[in-house]
């Protein structure tokens, strides 16, 4: 059954028919068409910032002014020598400017920024914050800051979605779909990975999950994976070397199942570590008493004196931006020692959390990839050691780890076991990826239950769920937890009179002009004003923010039409057509009964 709204009366504003005031909601169809553009823009963004980091990490690295820049290949060494060390330190004292007088949102790796505007901004970013972002982030990643694309992409998508809905005066929820459609847009652009942009929406952003929510999300993310793929290719993001399959005359092999299962424990402890320093890193750069430019100087210059020591000693700058190119090496199965791989993960462990603690605009998708791959390969490299005959791959356990981290740093296990398949398009990697990213990700939930989203809200006293659970409250149908204990007075009855009649403490009050519902009275607070209101009337004291529900209808829908036409009181008519009369009232949903249903129907 639908709800039925009466026939609006005189105490009733014309604003109480629709949305809020400047607020309208869009069908489904019109919400999909949006979303398409929001697709759109989200691409061109992220192949605009693309070559946006290749000018700035051509001109600071080489004096060269080119587009061309291939992330997975190993750059030439610097002209600049040892004075490499300065060139994170000038990117870095401008990041900080620009975040400090424009966008202080565009701070960090941006994507907290974002699930704080969905649980505590109604879904608003502003517009200037994707401009910011994007200037800001490319300095930092161009000149070397150990941060990532994916967290500024996502910011910038979902800014883009969110001025969308707001110059709409779309509603609340609207704007938000907008707003993760853009995010899921801009990582399903930038790593070329359609499914996992949809899955990133879904299980980080999205605060419920239905066809009205996750069409527009489709939409944006193949639309912005068409588009991208046009201009820029269809390339995976890793290419991966053929290797010896499994024996077909084995259809398990114990030995990479087992070695799976201990890199998965072993990169949950390193995802733990992660989030710790992390918080370790932005609490000690914030409780510093000097200026936020000497702090990003000391930070910068730790970064950069690292990248120029793993040059000296390794022949290549490794922790200096986004570090695809040493991924890539680690996947060619290029054997690098033990030795290097966990030297290599420890330095970016660093590298990224005092990038970001000291100021750098950046994501943590792909240093969390980075840090996956070295570690992963290094559990690899050792396993074929101790198991020479058992067809142990390192690549795959680099491919094992890089999901792993993920899933275990971001919470996002689906997201990080779908993109690297599609990263990598090796779908024999599957079964170990599984076990290893539930290991690692249940291993780090032991250790800590905030990811490394989530903690900085916690510590800013603005924490979202940990955890999605469904309201099972709001399927109730409104017989199930209306009340029944209600009278129905007149209008011109005396509030003195109807003190006689009604007992305040249990009783609701539906107020009548014949037998046309007008309004409602919460009866409580009478008794202790009643020289105030003793002399007047039920009609001049009574509330008339109300909404006509039936007993079948759920309690889903009464709640979205209270919150939608700012209502606090719903009144349930045994009618289903015409306009509700007096005596068709069966019972009331007021504030006590909803907070009953969710406590009693409450699932954790």
């Amino acid at each position: 059954m639908t709800s039925q709204t009466p026939s609006v009366p005189p105490l009733l504003s014309a604003r109480d028919e629709g949305q809020p005031p400047g607020e309208r909601e869009v069908v489904l169809a019109v919400l999909v068409g949006l979303a398409f553009l929001v697709g759109l823009v989200a691409a061109g963004g992220a192949i605009a910032f693309k070559y946006l980091i290749a000018i700035i990490y051509n001109v600071s690295f080489y004096g060269l002014f080119s587009f061309d820049l291939d992330p997975n290949s190993y750059g030439e060494p610097s002209p600049w020598g040892p004075f490499i060390i300065l060139v994170p330190i000038v990117g870095g004292l401008i990041v900080v400017w620009l975040v400090k007088n424009f966008a202080p949102e565009a701070k960090g790796h941006g994507v907290p920024e974002v699930m704080f505007a969905i649980y505590h901004k109604d879904g608003n970013v502003r517009g200037i914050v994707a401009v910011i972002k994007s200037f800001a982030s490319a300095l930092s990643i161009g000149t070397g800051a150990s941060v990532g694309r994916e967290g500024p992409i996502i910011q910038i998508g979902s800014s883009f979605g969110s001025t969308l809905g707001r110059r709409l005066r779309l509603i609340r929820s609207q704007k938000i779909i907008l707003l993760a459609a853009g995010a899921g847009a801009g990582i399903a652009a930038t790593f070329n990975t359609p499914l996992g942009g949809v899955l990133f929406a879904v299980e980080v952003l999205l605060p419920e999950i239905s066809p009205r929510s996750f069409l527009p999300v489709v939409a944006a993310t193949a639309t912005s994976t068409y588009a991208y793929r046009q201009v820029i290719g269809a390339e995976a993001a890793f290419h991966i070397p053929l290797w010896n399959q499994i024996p077909a005359s084995s259809a398990v092999n114990f030995a990479e199942i087992g070695l799976a299962a201990f890199t998965g424990i072993t990169l949950g402890i390193a995802a733990y570590l992660f989030v710790r320093l992390l918080e370790f890193m932005e609490d000690k750069f914030e409780d510093m008493k000097f200026s936020e430019y000497l702090r990003n100087i000391l930070g910068m210059g730790a970064v950069g004196l690292m990248g120029y020591l793993f040059m000296l000693t390794s022949g290549h700058y490794h922790v200096l931006s986004v570090g695809y190119a040493t991924i890539q090496d680690i996947l060619s199965d290029n054997h690098m020692g033990v030795l290097l791989l966990l030297a290599l993960f420890v330095a970016k462990m660093l590298a990224t959390t005092i990038s970001l603690g000291s100021g750098a605009s950046g994501g943590i998708f792909s240093p969390s990839l980075f840090m996956g791959a070295t570690l992963g390969a290094a559990i690899g490299t050792a396993g074929q050691w101790l198991l020479p005959d058992a067809g142990l791959s390192v690549p795959m356990f680099a491919m094992i780890g890089m999901g792993a981290m993920v899933g275990a740093g971001t919470s996002a296990a689906m997201t990080a076991i779908v993109m690297v398949f599609e990263m990598t398009r090796d779908y024999n990697i599957i079964l170990p990826l599984v076990l290893a990213v539930a290991l690692a990700l249940g291993v780090r939930r032991a250790l800590i239950v905030n990811d490394i989203y989530t903690i900085k809200l916690r510590k800013r006293g603005r924490a979202i769920p940990t955890d999605r659970t469904t309201n099972m409250f709001l399927v109730q149908p409104a017989r199930e937890v209306m009340s029944r204990n209600f009278k129905v007075l007149e209008m011109s009855m005396s509030v003195a009179e109807a003190l006689t009649i009604v007992d305040v403490e249990t009783n609701r009050v539906i107020v009548t002009d014949g037998q046309r519902i007008v309004g409602f009275v919460r009866f409580a607070t009478v008794p202790y004003r009643a020289d105030r209101f003793g002399g007047q009337t039920l009609g001049e004291i009574m509330k008339t923010d109300f909404v006509i529900a039936t007993p079948g209808a759920n309690l889903n829908s009464v709640v979205t039409r209270m919150s939608r036409r700012e209502r606090s009181y719903a009144i349930v008519v045994d009618t289903a057509s015409g306009v509700p009369r007096a005596e068709d009232v069966v019972g009331v949903i007021d504030r006590e009964e909803l907070a009953q249903a969710v406590v009693r129907n409450h699932y954790s």
